[in-house]
């Protein structure tokens, strides 16, 4: 029984404990794997940043920004933020160290914490986690965005993530008059009905009328539903580069659905949008989302750069896999070495060492146990192997190797028993 103690972790955020731990390893390490498949390299950057490079490149009016942000003054008075998302931070990178002096695009993953203040509730934290990529440099070919979008598609694939479905949609260039005339009309028709939306979508009326199309509430839906659609205002390029997406998917065999109102919540983003959900995570089941962001380098301070990325919630990631019970069996150690006398420790000491250079997993008591009581021990470790070594084996120079699951014994020298193991854990 866990112990009671005035200290516990902050509301919205969590311990992440054995077994579960190995579930997020097996994730970051697929993640890892399936990304460098694709050439592209990992970025770490800070926790902390300057406040001003999220107001900038999220939006001051964003949730995020305004309302969400862990935000305190320095000791140099200086404001600095708990980052709330990477894409920033990776452009600031990118700009800082001359990236755009590297074979281009530059490609770069990362994954770790970020830090919103929100309610707490299932699958969202307060710290949550990302993994996420960015393509920054280059061009804006169609198939780059097709290529991100496979990229993650394979990811979630080898995962074995259960009812994956991929949503599409464009929303036009924010420097030409698509965008601009197509958010100017959907702001007019939302002024007509905006006594009947909810307190948010009115709020976001004046400050980011595309997130209204983002609303879940059940009685806004109609309304939304009859709202001008940015599909019938794409300028002559937009439609071009959306058409190559999507035919660049399908050379991929990259299943989609379109869905006009995909909208994505920061204000970088433009022409290609997307979002991926799962299965098991109720009404909030996205799990990934992402986008074509050209001009937020240059709004940054650096040269004029195309870019697209994406970041998937690894909190909800790892629920949709328990959830289908994708989850690692629980790992017990693969050999507990019972050890009984003085002589016996030395040798004890010796076997775990090169035990573990092989590779194998062990747990070696630190005082003498009797034969029944390590049996007991090593049961509940869910142990593969006990190793029995007492004064007749160091004698011998012959180990008995004990199988746990149907009680059965093998002697083994040295040697030989390195060679049984490896192969056979």
């Amino acid at each position: 029984m866990a112990s009671k103690s005035k200290f516990q972790a902050i509301r919205g955020t969590r311990d992440l404990l054995p077994p579960e731990t190995a579930l997020w390893n097996r994730v970051e390490e697929t993640a890892r794997s399936v990304f460098g498949t694709f050439g592209f390299g990992e970025i770490r950057p800070p926790i902390l940043e300057p406040t001003e490079l999220f107001a900038r490149a999220v939006g001051g009016d964003t949730d995020i920004v305004s309302k969400e942000m862990y935000t305190f003054e320095d000791r140099d008075e200086s404001s600095t933020s708990l980052r709330p998302e990477a894409t920033a931070s990776v452009c600031r990178a990118y700009i800082e160290h001359g990236m755009q002096q590297l074979p281009l695009p530059v490609k770069l993953y990362y994954m770790g914490p970020m830090f919103r203040r929100e309610r707490p509730q299932k699958g969202r934290y307060r710290q949550f986690y990302q993994i996420g990529a960015e393509v920054l440099g280059g061009s804006d070919a169609p198939a780059i965005d097709a290529e991100v979008v496979e990229m993650v598609m394979a990811f979630f694939d080898r995962l074995q993530l259960p009812g994956v479905q991929l949503e599409i949609n464009s929303i036009g260039h924010s420097a030409d008059n698509c965008r601009r005339g197509y958010v100017a009309q959907l702001k007019s028709a939302l002024e007509k009905v905006k006594d009947k939306l909810g307190a948010d979508s009115q709020r976001r009326i004046e400050t980011n009328p595309l997130r209204v199309l983002d609303s879940k509430l059940e009685h806004e839906q109609p309304i939304i539903e009859n709202l001008p659609r940015i599909a019938d205002h794409l300028c002559d390029d937009c439609k071009a580069h959306y058409a190559a997406v999507k035919h660049q998917l399908e050379m991929r065999g990259v299943l989609y659905r379109e869905n006009w109102r995909l909208v994505r919540g920061l204000d970088y983003y433009m022409r290609t949008t997307f979002e991926i959900t799962a299965a098991g995570l109720g009404s909030q089941n996205a799990v990934c989302g992402g986008g074509r962001y050209d001009g937020l380098v240059e709004l940054l301070g650096g040269p004029p750069t195309k870019g697209i990325g994406f970041a998937i919630g690894e909190d909800r990631l790892i629920l949709s896999l328990q959830e289908a019970g994708k989850v690692p069996l629980t790992t017990g150690r693969d050999v507990y070495i019972a050890w009984m006398g003085e002589h016996a420790h030395a040798t004890a000491i010796r076997a775990s060492k090169s035990l573990r250079a092989a590779g194998v997993s062990v747990e070696l008591p630190p005082v003498e146990q009797k034969f029944s009581k390590a049996l007991e021990r090593a049961s509940k470790l869910n142990s593969r192997y006990a190793l029995i070594l007492g004064d007749n084996e160091v004698a011998e120079g012959s180990w008995t190797l004990k199988t746990l699951a149907d009680g059965s014994q093998q002697k083994f020298t040295e040697p030989e028993l390195l060679d049984f193991l490896k192969p056979s854990l």
